[in-house]
């Protein structure tokens, strides 16, 4: 009797998690410059002040948080971001400078940029000069399963990414929990209390193979879970 037992319902939830941290830990560990985790927030702290969607504090008519806009020539004719060419790129050129007449942000704003920043904008109009909604306006899709050496140990699409965690840091799953440790991990992780000895007993006597789902289904629905 173990975790990957668990109703539909909370494999679900805890899949959409999984799925989405592991393609986060994927972008990061690939190397490529991620719009919303790495440039917006920087585009935000520096730029978009002057550079963003307020019409009547907008600068030389340069928008920078939407693309289309970003492409296109500014007020002095110069192209602020052209994909794939840093070189020809307006705003790297002026992150980039010495001269403090031409320098973004201007040093009276005291929003410097550091050079690890700068590095990030230059990379990311390097590979493309991607743009991405907020996460919450894209449609969810799902992540493929992850491989894993040990075929016969998953038994639904979360132990692919528990298990291709530990096959990385070199680590085996660990042994199946007693049903008392069981109920009580149970408990704690979903409504923050534990199990009182009644509760536990009665886990513990319920021979049937769905106890562990019903126990699941029954916490969740429980107002504790809310509190939790």
């Amino acid at each position: 009797m173990t975790l990957r037992t668990s109703s539909n319902k909370f494999t679900a939830r805890v899949l959409l998690i999984l799925g989405v941290s592991y393609g986060c830990l994927f972008a990061a560990e690939s190397g490529k410059v991620d719009f919303l985790r790495d440039v917006r927030p920087i585009l935000a702290g520096h730029c978009l002040k002057c550079h963003g969607q307020d019409d009547e504090a907008r600068k030389a008519k340069l928008r920078l948080d939407v693309r289309d806009n970003a492409l296109k020539p500014a007020k002095s004719g110069e192209v602020p971001i052209v994909p794939g060419k840093p070189d020809q790129s307006e705003l790297v050129r002026r992150v980039f400078t010495d001269n403090e007449d031409d320098l973004m942000p201007p040093p009276a704003a005291k929003r410097p940029l550091t050079q690890e920043q700068k590095e990030i904008l230059k990379r990311w109009i390097a590979e493309g000069a991607e743009y991405k909604p907020h996460w919450a306006f894209i449609k969810p899709t799902q992540s493929p399963p992850p491989k894993v050496r040990d075929k016969a140990w998953p038994l639904n699409a979360i132990d692919h990414f528990v298990l291709a965690r530990l096959e990385k840091e070199k680590l085996k799953p660990s042994s199946r929990a007693d049903k008392y440790t069981l109920v009580r991990r149970l408990y704690l992780d979903l409504i923050g209390l534990p199990p009182t000895p009644a509760e536990a007993d009665s886990f513990v006597n319920d021979a049937s193979p769905a106890a562990y789902e019903r126990l699941v289904d029954k916490l969740l629905t429980s107002p504790h879970y809310g509190e939790r």
